[in-house]
């Protein structure tokens, strides 16, 4: 007895795979499965939005010191006074002053106008290490007030050089075209919009 329901058991197992493995193969006979490299990231709206939200990006830094100073001519002799200033400029770009189709294509290049290069921070004098050089007599604060706003524009104008801007643009220039070609466009161009002409 027991050898006959072995036997049934064995033909219900090989019928069981006799028409489970036909319709399981049938089944999936169509469907494949690959692991592949894809080459282009491209760009999508959700990319082009984080790279708008990077901000303000620094392309050169100049660390400057400057030296004013003024003197007051009285009857009984001049009173001076002298003070040294330390600035860092930053100059680069507001990725937030990025114009609506800065990115765009033209046939298999890819063009990105980017805004002018700029100074990013105006408070650039860094008042906790100003210190005196020289000073005789009494000077208000008015006076030191306005010897900072000379030493200002002497660092503002020694710096903001086109030669400074130029590098400024060629560094950003590099790391854009950078960017784009490690998204897959083989072809980048990288543009800055004319301040003059917006």
């Amino acid at each position: 007895m027991k050898q006959g329901i072995n036997k049934i058991l064995v033909i219900l197992v090989l019928l069981a795979v006799i028409v489970v493995v036909p319709i399981f193969y049938w089944l999936i006979k169509d469907n494949s499965f690959s692991i592949s490299e894809e080459e282009k990231i491209g760009l999508t709206p959700a990319r082009i939005l984080s790279i708008r939200n990077i901000g303000e990006w620094e392309f050169l830094t100049i660390n400057d010191e400057e030296i004013a100073d003024t003197i007051r001519h009285g009857f009984f002799g001049d009173d001076e006074l002298v003070r040294i200033y330390y600035g860092t400029l930053r100059l680069g770009i507001d990725m937030r002053e990025l114009s609506e189709g800065w990115l765009r294509k033209e046939k298999d290049t890819l063009i990105a106008t980017l805004p002018p290069v700029k100074l990013l921070d105006e408070n650039f004098i860094d008042e906790a290490r100003t210190r005196p050089f020289f000073e005789s007599g009494e000077w208000s604060q008015e006076d030191r007030e306005k010897l900072y706003w000379k030493a200002y524009r002497s660092m503002r104008k020694r710096c903001l050089t086109e030669q400074n801007i130029r590098s400024a643009e060629q560094n950003a220039s590099l790391q854009f075209y950078n960017l784009l070609r490690s998204m897959g466009f083989e072809n980048v161009q990288v543009r800055f919009k004319d301040k003059n002409n917006p």
